[in-house]
Parts: structure tokens; C-alpha cells; sequence
């Protein structure tokens, strides 16, 4: 029953975890043509209401501050949290992708990686999509679910509180709560979550973004504190990139730390990667003009990857090196997308050669068994 707890404690620290700058930027929207998102109202019952109990005390009002204020929006930023009570309460959070009014954020505790876009509008902070296990880039910016939570509301005063679909209620209870955390001293917004059985607690400091949360149930509690800001800096992640070695028949594995910026589009970054020669052995996969039109994960659980003409017509190769090229853009982009199907076009129409044709709706399949892994060496 314990672990049980702890599990969900974990889940609503990340979660529901509001913090980390975003720099207003323009949106780079990737093409994820095909892409069903379905869209949900906001079930929030948002029940504004100031308390009055509080009358007397000498705590400074924030009606003229607004959301913006305690969730700054920041690119290339990444922030380190340290936790306690739970292994899995220490986790990172990079701003994947941002718009106008809404962050993409990759929350990564070690164990898991999560995807939440949060929207800043009307005077709410507001989670409206959240997935989980998503190790791969996508911009998800204009999805939205049922799952919509309102983290942060004006006005920023006491008192202040909403009740949450599932019935938490969530209210302001302090504006002015001194919080110590290795990255600095803060006065913050406190804002406290209940249900029956356990609450949380999140600190929000202005021009930063949260600082700290706590979360208690029974004798349990798990906390979650700001323990670095890195600023100007990518999201780095390990992408297997597959090669063709002619002479063996085999296909070689090359890892690469491909570095990706807020709002960079995935599909032209890794394009790029793969046109970078790695040897005189191994064969070049993409020449200097293919480019990827489109590259995206569907609902169906297939990877699908649209190529320019280019990547046909200047390949240059035989019916075995023809299929070695179009294996290693097949396991590339299915292991990066944790895929095991890939549907690969050309100018949005079926691959066809002279020596492959691909029919309609045919998708290729991930093949790794004849691969080998480069040492540094080789």
C-alpha cells in the first residue's frame, strides 16, 4: 500500500510539476501531416473565489501581477530538480517547443520521459495535453485531451481557489512564503492541492517558475526542490544511426549526441546527422540534397517518413546496396520513434525504383539482427 502511495506521489509531483522559463519565440511547427489530435473542453470547474479569513495579516497582494510573471517562458533552458522521499523525485525539464502562449516540456526523472504542453491564457496557467513514455521530439504544441488541469489562476492573491476535474481542490494559500533552494532565495506564491486523503504543495517564485513542491500523504512525504538553472544550453539525446557497408553485407551502427534547441524541427537536425560522413567503408545514406518533407510518429503506431526525390536519384546503387540504404533509414528512424514499423514515400507517393516497388499503405519493417555496433575505433 506504501509503494502504491509513493507511486502517486511521484506521478503528481512530475505531473503537475508548473516551473521553468519560456522565452515568447516564434512556434518551428513540424510537418506531422496525418496527425488525428482530438480536442477536449476544459472540465476544470473553475471556481474562483477569495477567501476573507486572512484579513489583517501583512501579506503583500499580487493583483497587478499576472501568470507571466511566475511561469517566464525561456528557450534553450534547463532545469534540475533534486528530490527526497522517492527516487524517482529528482528529474530534469527541457522546453521542447514553444509558442506564443504555450510550452512544450520534456520532464525526464530517470525512469521515465514525459511530454505536458501548458497554455498560458485568460488569466490561467492550463495543462491541456500530457504523455507519457515519449523519448522521442515531436511538436505537440496544437494537441490537446480530456486531461486539461488548471495549475496556476488569477488573481494571484490569497484565498484565490478552483476545483479540479477530479475533484481536488486547489487554492493560493500564501503569496509570500520564503523559500531557500540551492539556486537561491525566493518569496513565493504557495499554492496547495487536496483531496481526502493527501495534498500538495507547489512554490512558484516570480521570474522563475516553480521552485519547489511537496507532497504529503499520511506519514509519507516527497519533495521536489530547484537545484539548477542551465541557461543557452540543447537538449542532448543518443540517436543510432544505421550505415551500409557494401563489402560485408552488414550494417553498421553509429551512435551520435545530436543536439536539438527549443524549437528546432527534428526531422532537418536529423537529416543533417545523417548526411555527415562517418567513413570510406561505410556508405553515405543521405546525400546533400535529400531533405525529409515530413517526419512523424501516428496514432497507428507507425513511424512515417516522407524523402524527397533526391534521396532516389542520387543514391547510385544496385538492387543489394539499394535495399542495405533503405534498411538504414528504416531502423533509424523506427529505433528513435521505439517503432517496429516504418512507412517511407517519396514526394508523398509510394517508394518505387527500378529495383523495389512499394505499394500503397506497405510499410517497411525495423531490422537490426544484421547490424553491428562501430567501436570508437573503427
Amino acid at each position: 500500500m506504501k509503494k502504491m502511495i509513493v507511486f502517486f506521489a511521484v506521478l503528481i509531483l512530475i505531473g503537475n510539476l508548473a516551473g521553468c522559463g519560456i522565452q515568447i519565440g516564434n512556434n518551428n511547427a513540424e510537418n506531422n501531416n496525418g496527425r488525428n489530435n482530438s480536442t477536449a473542453n476544459n472540465n476544470d470547474k473553475n471556481n474562483n473565489s477569495t477567501s476573507d479569513n486572512n484579513k489583517g495579516e501583512k501579506e503583500p497582494t499580487t493583483n497587478s501581477e499576472t501568470i507571466n510573471d511566475y511561469y517566464p517562458m525561456k528557450k534553450n533552458i534547463r532545469y534540475i530538480y533534486e528530490g527526497t522521499g522517492n527516487e524517482f523525485a529528482s528529474y530534469e525539464v527541457y522546453n521542447d517547443y514553444i509558442s506564443e502562449e504555450k510550452v512544450q516540456q520534456r520532464i525526464d526523472n530517470g525512469g521515465t520521459v514525459m511530454v505536458n504542453v501548458l497554455e498560458i491564457k485568460d488569466g490561467k496557467l492550463t495543462k491541456v495535453f500530457s504523455r507519457g513514455e515519449t523519448y522521442y521530439r515531436e511538436n505537440l504544441l496544437k494537441a490537446n485531451n480530456d486531461e486539461k488541469e488548471v495549475i496556476l489562476m488569477t488573481p494571484l492573491t490569497k484565498g484565490t481557489t478552483w476545483t479540479l476535474k477530479d475533484g481536488r481542490v486547489r487554492t493560493i494559500t500564501n503569496t509570500a512564503v520564503d523559500i531557500t533552494t540551492p539556486t537561491g532565495n525566493y518569496k513565493a506564491i504557495e499554492v496547495t492541492t487536496k483531496n481526502t486523503k493527501d495534498k500538495t504543495i507547489d512554490y512558484y517564485a516570480k521570474n522563475v517558475g516553480l521552485v519547489k513542491s511537496i507532497f504529503v500523504s499520511g506519514g509519507t512525504e516527497i519533495s521536489s526542490t530547484l537545484t539548477k538553472m542551465e541557461e543557452n544550453v540543447p537538449l542532448v539525446q543518443i540517436i543510432n544511426f544505421f550505415y551500409p557497408n557494401i563489402d560485408d553485407g552488414k550494417l553498421y551502427i553509429k551512435s551520435k549526441q545530436i543536439k536539438f534547441y527549443t524549437n528546432d524541427i527534428t526531422r532537418k537536425v536529423l537529416a543533417e546527422a545523417y548526411k555527415e560522413p562517418i567513413n570510406n567503408q561505410l556508405g553515405v545514406v543521405f546525400s546533400k540534397n535529400t531533405e525529409i518533407n515530413s517526419l512523424y510518429l501516428n496514432q497507428d503506431g507507425i513511424v512515417y517518413i516522407d524523402v524527397n526525390q533526391a534521396f532516389r536519384d542520387e543514391m547510385s546503387a544496385g538492387a543489394a546496396y539499394e535495399e542495405m540504404l533503405l534498411q538504414s533509414v528504416v531502423n533509424t528512424v523506427g529505433q528513435y520513434y521505439q517503432t517496429a514499423k516504418v512507412y517511407l514515400t517519396i514526394d508523398n507517393k509510394p517508394y518505387e525504383s527500378g529495383h523495389i516497388s512499394m505499394k500503397k499503405g506497405e510499410y517497411f519493417k525495423v531490422q537490426t539482427q544484421n547490424s553491428i555496433e562501430m567501436k570508437d575505433s573503427h
